[in-house]
């Protein structure tokens, strides 16, 4: 197995007009596409927190989707922490 196709957890925290705008949806439409479990999450402080589970190439893509152009919403910033994947997701949630 190589280093990309190595499972990996991505959590990443998206600062912008993040919700309200159908951005939790969208992104989880971009990890299922991509063959990723997770959760998108709102969180008190207005940012979205993304966490993601699968090939690392996989969860790199979904990092660049969310740093680009066309998310819902304005995105600001992302701010993302790489750890060993848990296994403990079943599909990926908007929650």
């Amino acid at each position: 197995m190589g280093e990309e196709d190595r499972p990996v957890r991505m959590n990443a925290w998206v600062r912008g007009r993040v919700q309200g705008v159908g951005f939790r949806w969208w992104t989880r439409s971009r990890a299922l596409e991509l063959g990723l479990t997770g959760a998108a999450t709102n969180l008190d402080d207005g940012r979205v927190e993304v966490v993601a589970e699968g090939p690392k190439s996989a969860c790199e893509r979904l990092l660049d989707r969310l740093k680009g152009d066309g998310t819902p919403g304005r995105v600001d910033s992302v701010v993302e922490r790489w750890g060993e994947a848990g296994g403990s997701f079943d599909g990926f949630v908007e929650r």
